[in-house]
């Protein structure tokens, strides 16, 4: 099967907690990151999240600097032990991006 991905993908051993922005729920969750794009990520988590809510992340990269993102979530599926889901980054700085980036570049994947 062909990859149509836009952009490179990464995974990254990074956590990051969210919170949804409606104000219908002030709870925090953490979850662990399976793949990072300029344009996205995928992860995992315990808590039941809703397709099409978008969230409040801090994401602790590898430089252990926070990036403050917005994700829309996109996908969900049901995991052993929680769920998996793919979420695209929304309003996110084009410097922040560009670290995803120069990160991939380095580690050369």
């Amino acid at each position: 099967m062909q990859d149509r991905r836009k952009n490179k993908r990464t995974d990254m051993s990074s956590r990051l907690v969210i919170k949804r922005l409606d104000g219908n729920s002030g709870n925090e969750a953490t979850i662990h990151i399976m793949d990072v794009s300029k344009n996205g990520i995928g992860f995992e988590c315990e808590e039941a999240l809703q397709i099409g809510e978008v969230y409040e992340a801090y994401l602790t990269i590898w430089t252990k600097e926070v990036i403050h993102a917005f994700l829309q979530i996109v996908r969900i599926e049901l995991k052993a032990g929680g769920y998996g889901y793919g979420a695209i980054f929304i309003g996110m700085p084009e410097m922040d991006s560009a670290r995803i980036e120069v990160y991939q570049t380095v580690n050369g994947e």
